[in-house]
C-alpha cells in the first residue's frame, strides 16, 4: 500500500527513477482499487461516472510513474508513448549504475 501512496503524492513528478517493485505494486492496488470503485459504482446505479473519476484521478500519477520506472530502466520517458515497447520495458531490471535520469535507487526491502 505504501508505493500507491507514494505514487499518489509524487502525481506530477516526471524526473528521476522508479524501481520496477514500486511500479508493480502500485498497478496491483490500482487494479484492486478500480475493481472496488466499480463495483461500488454498479451498486448504486451509476456505471460510469465513478469509474471515470477515479481514472481521471489516477492518470497523472500512473504516467509520472511510468515515466520514471523507463527512466530507471535507462530509457527516455517519451517511450511511454509507444504501449509494445513500454509493456515489454515494465519487465527489464533496472540499470544498476546511476543514469542520466538521477542515482541508482536503493530498495530498503531488497
Amino acid at each position: 500500500m505504501n508505493w500507491y501512496i507514494k505514487a499518489l503524492k509524487n502525481y506530477a513528478n516526471f524526473s528521476g527513477r522508479a524501481q520496477r517493485r514500486e511500479y508493480w505494486w502500485f498497478v496491483l492496488f490500482n487494479f484492486l482499487v478500480s475493481m472496488g470503485v466499480s463495483i461500488i459504482a454498479m451498486m448504486f446505479g451509476d456505471e460510469y461516472l465513478m469509474s471515470l473519476l477515479y481514472s481521471l484521478f489516477v492518470f497523472l500519477p500512473g504516467m509520472g510513474l511510468t515515466v520514471r520506472r523507463n527512466h530507471d530502466a535507462g530509457y527516455s520517458g517519451w517511450w511511454t508513448l509507444c504501449p509494445i515497447f513500454n509493456l515489454i520495458l515494465l519487465f527489464f531490471k533496472s540499470d544498476p549504475e546511476d543514469n542520466r535520469f538521477g542515482p541508482c535507487v536503493v530498495d530498503p526491502q531488497a
